[in-house]
């Protein structure tokens, strides 16, 4: 174990200092716009401001898997948000969402504009909307919501907790390490034990609850994120390995996960999304092909 520090903590907290590592420049302790910045709108009634984080993917995964269905209504324009450069702080952004997170989404549809953010309540919203992806039928529902907000709860011991003092924070605390880790793996423990029940996390179907956990906890079973892979040893969770392959085959997740992607090989970005035809654009990029 390593020495604890000296730190006491003050009687009364007060933001005298940045917090240091990674975001440091973005994280502050009070809400609201810094800066005054209109957003853009598309000519589809949805509009998605948001970039490829886990929790940016739920949402361009799940309008894509709507496309596939052929819900045309859920054609939409998808704007790079690019949270380090703290573009969810202009004022147009927070109008969207007050709390200043990616994804927020725009319905435009009827005669009085929509907001919807939180990335749970997005892929609600919009099941809700198309009736899809989202069971009906009693039982089948509640076990669909139940892990959808599963990993609404889960996710911030992975992201927020693990993954900010595994790679982010500036110095290596192995009781928080530890911690969070332990609780990770716990996680992936659940998951595999209900993936060894039925193929999908709601059933024999493919839900919102796949959609939400997906670019989460398939992208940490594949070792995608925080380089964590060998360090949380993921091959041993094998239902989580077996269910994350197969959702990651489905050519809708393949198209979700370019949307608003910054990162990566060219071919895998696609910066903004304004109509289907944009993928076949990053196609012909990926064989050398033009069109």
């Amino acid at each position: 174990m390593t020495e604890p520090t000296d730190y006491t903590p003050p009687k009364i907290w007060t933001w005298t200092k940045e917090s240091g590592g990674r975001f440091a420049s973005i994280n502050r302790p009070v809400s609201g716009p810094t800066h005054e910045k209109e957003l853009p709108v598309g000519r589809h009634p949805l509009q998605l401001y948001s970039m490829a984080t886990p929790n940016g993917v739920k949402v361009t995964v799940m309008l894509e898997e709507l496309l596939a269905l052929g819900h045309a209504g859920a054609e939409y324009d998808a704007w790079m948000i690019r949270i380090s450069d703290g573009d969810q702080f202009g004022s147009g952004f927070v109008g969207v969402n007050p709390n200043s997170k990616i994804p927020a989404l725009m319905d435009r549809s009827g005669p009085v504009p929509i907001r919807v953010f939180e990335s749970g309540a997005i892929l609600m919203y919009l099941a809700e909307k198309f009736g899809a992806l989202l069971p009906t039928e009693a039982a089948a529902r509640a076990e669909c919501l139940s892990w959808l907000f599963w990993q609404m709860g889960s996710a911030p011991y992975l992201g927020g907790g693990f993954g900010h003092f595994y790679a982010y924070a500036p110095t290596k605390i192995e009781y928080a390490i530890d911690r969070f880790a332990m609780e990770v793996k716990r996680q992936l423990d659940v998951l595999d034990k209900r993936l060894a029940q039925s193929p999908y996390l709601a059933g024999d179907t493919y839900t919102i609850a796949d959609i939400a956990v997906w670019p989460w906890y398939g992208a940490l079973a594949k070792g995608l994120v925080y380089e964590a892979g060998e360090f949380l040893q993921v091959q041993d969770y094998t239902n989580v390995q077996r269910w994350t392959d197969r959702i990651a085959e489905r050519p809708a997740v393949k198209r979700g996960r370019m949307v608003n992607r910054a990162w990566g090989e060219p071919s895998s970005q696609l910066h903004e999304r304004h109509d289907a035809a944009d993928f076949d654009t990053k196609t012909q990029d990926k064989t050398g092909t033009t069109g």
